[in-house]
């Protein structure tokens, strides 16, 4: 005989302490994802060089902010930007947002699974995603992502650029793993 739990809803979700571990609600499953210290200064790293291209044009947030896919699931970008335009007010809500950012960034810990990454690669895409970057520290990587199926993957001295996203944007890929 097979155990079904019952699927967690966003409102429980929304209600679990702050114990300092990040979580995404995946198919009425809360699920933690793999982060810790390095990751977390990398995500800084990324969302303070994207801050000036996206200043005037939209938001850039971390981990923390929730968004809906249209798979009900709710999903948390290591760092995103999303266009003012986007969200109905031109302000991002207190809540989750009801959209995937314009650019999703994900640090890729070697303990993720890989097909989870795809699958969200498309979740993002379907929800309104432009770009997807999956940043892989352990090699100075980024690969981004135009489509679920497009991607262009960028080594430690090539020039990452946000495209006609953020056209203001432009880093060398070293400069996302800097520490210091």
């Amino acid at each position: 005989m097979a155990i079904t739990r019952a699927r967690v809803t966003e409102a429980e979700f929304m209600r679990l302490p702050d114990d300092g571990r990040k979580y995404e609600l995946v198919d009425g499953e809360i699920r933690e994802v793999p982060a810790g210290v390095r990751h977390d200064i990398i995500g800084i790293t990324v969302a303070a060089l994207l801050r000036p291209a996206a200043r005037g044009r939209g938001f850039v947030a971390g981990s923390q902010a929730g968004f809906r896919m249209k798979s009900s699931n709710i999903r948390c970008p290591d760092v995103s930007f999303t266009l003012k335009e986007r969200f109905p007010s031109g302000q991002p809500p207190e809540g989750f947002g009801d959209v995937a950012p314009d650019l999703c960034v994900e640090i890729i810990s070697p303990s993720e699974d890989w097909r989870d990454m795809i699958h969200k690669v498309a979740e993002y895409f379907e929800a309104g995603a432009q770009q997807v970057w999956h940043l892989f520290p352990e090699f100075q990587r980024v690969t981004v992502y135009t489509s679920p199926t497009q991607a262009q993957t960028y080594e430690t001295e090539d020039t990452l650029t946000g495209g006609d996203l953020l056209p203001d944007f432009r880093c060398n890929v070293r400069e996302l793993f800097e520490l210091e």
